[in-house]
């Protein structure tokens, strides 16, 4: 399947966008960015040419990739197309696939840190395993120190990773890949595991309502009606109780209820945002809210994004610790008796 990075997308998207606000026919514009592009996006970008000298959409060229363009995106496309808005919506998708880098770009830098620790974590405990313990052992075994339950549960670990060193390593990637398939294929597992820690649960609710309130307002700005746009937002959330909610208040819709209705009685939409939707409902500004929404949620998720990472500095520190600490602790019990033991004679 033919993918394209955020960046790829937004390489794409951006200078396509520009030139046909430069007056530059379709057809010269993908003439033009051809020869700037390699890899999936000249694939996509020659497919787009091909299908528009055949008379097709750029929508519908675009829906034969849908790993590099999501649902919202050819839909958005399709009703520009239709409304003759294609270049506002091309700067609209710009401007929500910015955002989307820019909190990646957020996150990515609010883990460096904890990062950093977790691998000299690591090499602390490579070090300590196959280097340090061996050694002090090898000094306990020729003293006859007698070791505590501690010491030899270290020793033995220590014996079993240096004797099966291959093992040991294949088994650490076995780990890791085992980790990475589950975070790429059971996307759903893994946030329900990270789900149980309170403040992110909170976080990954914000990040989702952040994405259902930007993608509705950007849907209906395009003219799509609100039940439909209810149903593509289904797609960009990750939680599967907001989902259901979504799928709910697009259920209500649909009924002839308002989409306010549809959001209540559930212990996840706050109250601040149904009202906000209400006002908007009331006023005919339900896009202008859906907007205001998300730009507050984002500004939610940014400062949540902070105070997690000024939490789990100290706490990673005081694993790191009292890690070292017991094995430090391990490591001079014996030695510590063995002392006792000579000035007590």
């Amino acid at each position: 399947m033919v993918s394209l990075s955020i960046s790829d997308k937004l390489y794409l998207i951006s200078n396509l966008a520009t030139l046909l606000s430069s007056g530059i026919p379709i057809l010269e514009a993908i003439d033009s960015l051809i020869p700037e592009t390699s890899g999936n996006s000249r694939k996509i970008l020659k497919t787009l040419r091909q299908d528009m000298n055949q008379g097709q959409t750029i929508s519908q060229s675009f829906s034969r990739y849908p790993k590099a363009f999501d649902p919202i995106t050819v839909n958005l496309i399709k009703a520009a197309e239709e409304a003759g808005t294609l270049e506002t919506i091309l700067k609209d998708l710009v401007k929500t696939i910015k955002k989307d880098i820019d909190f990646i770009n957020k996150v990515k830098s609010a883990l460096t840190y904890p990062i950093l620790v977790l691998i000299i974590l690591f090499l602390v405990l490579v070090i300590n395993l196959f280097f340090v313990i061996p050694r002090i052992a090898q000094v306990f075994s020729r003293l006859h120190v007698p070791t505590p339950l501690p010491t030899k549960i270290l020793i033995a670990t220590s014996k079993l990773v240096v004797d099966n060193t291959l093992l040991s390593i294949a088994a650490l990637i076995a780990f890791l890949l085992l980790i990475l398939i589950i975070v790429k294929t059971q996307k759903a597992i893994f946030l329900g595991i990270l789900g149980i820690i309170p403040p992110v649960n909170k976080l990954l609710t914000e990040i989702d309502l952040t994405r259902f309130t930007r993608s509705l307002a950007l849907l209906l700005k395009s003219g799509i009606p609100i039940t439909d746009s209810l149903k593509l937002t289904q797609n960009v959330v990750n939680k599967r109780k907001i989902e259901k909610i979504i799928a709910h208040a697009s259920q209500e819709v649909a009924a002839g209820r308002k989409l306010s209705d549809g959001l209540k009685d559930n212990k996840i939409i706050p109250n601040f945002m149904i009202r906000v939707t209400q006002a908007g409902e009331i006023s005919g500004t339900l896009e202008q809210s859906m907007q205001e929404l998300s730009e507050q949620f984002d500004d939610r998720v940014t400062q949540r994004v902070k105070n997690l990472t000024v939490l789990l500095e100290p706490l990673l520190l005081l694993i790191v610790g009292i890690l070292v600490g017991a094995i430090m602790l391990a490591i001079i019990a014996p030695i510590y008796n063995l002392i006792s033991n000579i000035k007590s004679r």
